[in-house]
């Protein structure tokens, strides 16, 4: 083998790569993102073979599927988002926002893996010894099978986990390693996917469970190239804010379980507290007599979740009236303004509307539409819906109501609660009339129809 030096020119915010500096990434479009790189690679020799095969392929019906073994915490929300536990070998990438609380939620789930027995390494390349042991002792952590490092070269902290051999691996951050091997800095795309590809087969090598804490950018993602979040079996994103005691740890990505999973806590002065019962906490405060406030069943997973969806409809003095969306996605609440303009009659063209979703959560699915169209017709007509109500249904554009999945355990969840009274899809109210009785199910097929019936 014959070493090559390489130059490169790297975006360091998407990864692209040129042979020449450019002052603008052409994949990114970011301005003065572009760095030089040297890479060191080995060309490949004339006389080299490739190895050969360590097996023959296999018809996927003779090959038996077996669960994996997990290791379980005991943090059940934790354990829920990753798909029950987390599986030996498995990378687990967690994201979030400074200061939204991942370092507290990794230290905590430490020392409950330490206290099952798991030898836990603890790498931090951002915080001291005497700073990660200050919030230990805030937290209570106090197994001695939890072990601590301050390290940022990665030759050095392959060494610790060689020694140590443990169980499960923490490292926060990985965008703080880098490699003696590569000049380029700390943080880069080339140290980020170098580094990271040496911890991950180490992790399968050795059989090592890891969670690798990453930086998000201003718009929300992890820092780095997108392949980073293709290599790892796990992808978590944990979302909040500073002004907001309520987190949400949210599944995107799961080889071992299912995606868009949640897991909910509540920020205290001894870390993160589990919330057992999120549809209870969210609609705790919801005031019952006021216009616009309205009760709908969201599904998070396989987790059903009732959330109060707020509504102010207000006469706009502007020449293009505000529409402005917090907790879903405000295309899709301008959509929705449309089809109550154009089916129901309402006049919102020259209205402002604003929408929340009460306690900070972030509702990603359309089954959120009747309940959004519920709490606009409360808000603009001023009449307040009953307290113990509760919608759920996807809205067409032509203002038909449409079925969504998992109807039963929204009813279930809603009759939990304690709610008598739902507005459902008229092909949900077929299918599931028999099996709730002693909830009225208010069956709509049109906005038209839910309008005349609120």
């Amino acid at each position: 083998m014959k070493n090559k030096t390489k130059f490169i020119f790297s975006c360091q915010q998407c990864g692209q790569q040129y042979s020449k500096w450019v002052g603008r990434c052409t994949e990114c479009g970011e301005w003065n993102s572009v760095v030089e790189e040297r890479e060191s690679s080995s060309a490949p020799s004339s006389n080299s073979r490739p190895s050969q095969p360590s097996g023959s392929p296999l018809p996927i019906s003779e090959i038996l599927a077996s669960d994996y073994p997990r290791y379980v915490s005991d943090l059940p929300e934790l354990d829920n988002v990753l798909g029950g536990g987390l599986v030996p070998g498995s990378v687990v990438l967690l994201g979030g926002e400074p200061g939204v609380g991942k370092s507290t939620l990794l230290l905590q789930a430490a020392d409950q893996f330490g206290r099952s027995g798991k030898t836990v390494l603890y790498v931090s390349g951002e915080e001291s010894g005497s700073q990660v042991a200050l919030r230990a002792s805030r937290l209570g952590v106090k197994t001695e099978k939890v072990l601590f490092v301050s390290e940022t070269h990665l030759e050095n902290i392959l060494a610790h986990i060689d020694k140590t051999q443990p169980q499960i691996l923490i490292l926060d951050s990985v965008q703080t390693v880098h490699s003696s091997e590569m000049e380029s800095q700390p943080g880069s795309v080339g140290q980020l996917r170098e580094c990271s590809n040496a911890i991950i087969a180490t992790c399968k090598e050795k059989n090592l469970a890891a969670f690798l804490v990453g930086h998000v950018t201003k718009e929300g993602a992890i820092a780095g190239p997108k392949v980073l979040e293709h290599m790892v079996d796990v992808v978590l994103h944990f979302e909040g804010t500073s002004s907001q005691n309520f987190r949400i740890l949210r599944s995107n990505k799961n080889r071992f379980g299912s995606t868009h999973e949640i897991g909910v806590f509540e920020m205290a002065s001894t870390g993160m507290r589990q919330v057992a019962n999120p549809s209870e906490l969210f609609l705790s405060e919801r005031p019952k007599t006021i216009p616009g406030s309205v009760i709908v069943a969201s599904v998070e997973g396989t987790r059903p979740i009732l959330v109060e969806v707020q509504a102010l409809v207000s006469h706009s003095a502007l020449a293009m009236p505000r529409r402005t969306a917090i907790g879903i996605d405000q295309n899709r609440l301008c959509l929705l303004v449309a089809i109550l303009e154009k089916r129901s009659g309402f006049r919102l063209y020259d209205q402002d509307v604003y929408l929340n979703i009460a306690g900070g959560l972030r509702i990603l699915e359309t089954a959120v539409d009747l309940g959004v169209m519920a709490a606009l017709i409360s808000s603009e007509t001023g009449k307040s819906i009953s307290p113990q109500a509760v919608f759920f249904g996807e809205v067409g554009l032509g203002g038909e109501v449409r079925t969504v999945p998992k109807a039963a355990i929204r009813l279930k969840e809603a009759q939990r609660i304690g709610l008598k009274q739902t507005y459902v899809p008229a092909k949900v109210a077929k299918e599931v009339s028999k099996d709730f009785p002693q909830m009225e199910i208010i069956a709509i097929d049109h906005v038209k129809q839910l309008s005349d019936k609120l």
